[in-house]
């Protein structure tokens, strides 16, 4: 099986990364393994997509730290490489990284999948999919039943309302970003700094005002979903728990948040289930969906990361499981000579 991984810059990966660790899996499978930036693509004359890639000199890896290693130094082998001959074209990058000066890059992976496709290359997530959820509004297209209500709009007095509707406890955060940056959460005794708050969000676009679920305040838990169903693998499911650093309300580990030992019940189940009809319509193979309480405060569709934690905990390598889930889509489409549906594919 020939993989190629999309990842915002090779030279900014770090062996703790789910795509890393995904790499190395595949490379000690026996496959075939390409990772290029979302720079590092070209359309040709020929109407194929190559692009500049790297791939490691080894065929065994112990460690994703010797893996990233060879992958990023001297050692690697660099070729330009015909992206239409892979079998699986794996989106990795996160957009939310590159807006500034790179805001280029953001769609490029979608943009050159969509092409790649045409020739049953099988890309994942789908890149039509991925377009849909290019912001936070993608989450208001899944079921009120799993989301905190929700305004999102750049006007000052519509911000302020909503959070007087709420007893004066919301949560106010970017129409773009991840990790939580840019993040507040406002308490009635902030009244006079939510004008200053809103000043600073409106600056770069629409703020999202959320309603603040006390549960938040024990953490939130991140559940993989693969193929729109929770990923279990020998029995374990691919989840962890992140609680916060003092009185930061952030439980990303961004942000200082400590990785703790989930526990996956009916609750979480349930709100799984509420959403995989949607998560397969748009061809999403690998998901992360973070839950707080009962309802979700994000679905997570471009490069999910965190596989390795939910390993830690679990002790259960959760990338063999996607290796696995990827080398049976590959069989399927043979049989069908690459003319298959991508979006059907994509959660086959």
């Amino acid at each position: 099986m020939k993989i190629g991984f999309v990842v915002n810059d090779i030279k900014t990966e770090e062996s703790g990364y789910s795509t890393t660790r995904l790499g190395m899996t595949g490379i000690n499978a026996g496959h075939e393994v390409w990772v290029m930036g979302v720079g590092d693509m070209a359309y040709d004359v020929d109407e194929k997509i190559r692009a500049n890639a790297r791939t490691v000199p080894k065929s065994s890896y112990k460690l994703t730290e010797t893996y990233l290693s060879d992958l990023q130094g001297p050692k690697a082998r660099a070729e330009r490489i015909t992206v239409d001959d892979l079998d699986i074209l794996m989106l990795r990058n996160d957009p939310s990284q590159d807006t500034g000066s790179r805001s280029w890059a953001q769609t490029s992976g979608i943009n050159f999948g969509r092409i790649a496709m045409r020739h049953g290359v099988i890309v994942l997530n789908d890149p039509n999919g991925l377009a849909k959820a290019m912001n936070k509004t993608y989450f208001q297209l899944f079921p009120q039943e799993v989301r905190p209500k929700t305004v999102i709009t750049r006007s000052r007095d519509e911000i302020k309302a909503f959070v007087k509707e709420q007893g004066g406890n919301a949560v106010l955060k970017p129409l773009q970003g991840s990790g939580g940056a840019g993040v507040f959460l406002v308490r009635p005794e902030d009244k006079a700094n939510l004008n200053q708050m809103i000043d600073s969000l409106t600056r770069d676009g629409y703020v999202i005002a959320q309603e603040y679920l006390p549960a938040a305040a024990e953490g939130d838990t991140r559940l993989f979903l693969m193929n729109g169903r929770p990923l279990r693998y020998k029995g374990k499911y691919a989840a962890f728990r992140r609680v916060r650093s003092g009185d930061d309300m952030r439980s990303n580990i961004h942000a200082g948040g400590k990785l703790r030992e989930a526990e996956i019940g009916e609750e979480a189940l349930r709100l799984a289930k509420i959403v995989r009809p949607k998560l397969v319509q748009d061809g999403m193979f690998l998901v992360g969906l973070d839950i707080v309480g009962d309802k979700l405060m994000e679905i997570n569709v471009f490069s999910p990361g965190g596989l390795g934690s939910a390993q830690k905990f679990e002790k259960v390598n959760f990338n063999n499981a996607v290796i696995e889930a990827l080398e049976h889509k590959v069989d399927c489409m043979s049989y069908y000579h690459r003319k298959f549906d991508n979006v059907d594919m994509a959660t086959l």
